[in-house]
């Protein structure tokens, strides 16, 4: 038996011993949970109603928290193509006159989005959040 042979067996254990133990130290990448993201809210819509069968319009939100990359709801659809960020404070979203067309109460809401995690374990990872909804008329 040469020496390869006799050391094949040793080694092999020697792996086997080490994966055991680093399985029961319990070593493995945990992945953190999101957190609570920060919530926007709206205090004033500008204009505060339309026309209905009027023409488009850029429609002012006024509020807090509004991240970079806020968006505005339109009746619970999200308007990510129409939505401009302005500041922390403001957004502005273009409504087409077919939002419009017929009168209504529409709810209006802003949504922060979900960030993703960093690193190997996905910290500092956070949760959409949407604000209360403040009531568009449509007379």
């Amino acid at each position: 038996m040469n020496t390869f042979q006799t050391l094949k067996p040793v080694s092999t254990i020697l792996f086997a011993a080490l994966i055991a133990a680093t399985v029961a130290c319990g070593y493995s990448a945990k992945m953190t949970a999101p957190v609570a993201g920060t919530m926007p809210t709206i205090a004033q819509l500008s204009p505060g109603s339309a026309t209905a069968g009027g023409a488009a319009f850029t429609l002012t939100v006024n509020g807090t928290n509004f991240a970079s990359k806020a968006v505005v709801n339109w009746n619970g659809v999200a308007q990510t193509t129409n939505t401009t960020f302005v500041s922390a404070s403001q957004l502005m979203v273009s409504v087409p006159a077919a939002a419009i067309a017929t009168a209504g109460t529409i709810q209006i809401t802003v949504t922060n989005p979900a960030t993703p995690g960093t690193g190997i374990y996905g910290t500092g990872a956070t949760l959409a959040e949407t604000s209360p909804m403040m009531s568009f008329t449509v007379n």
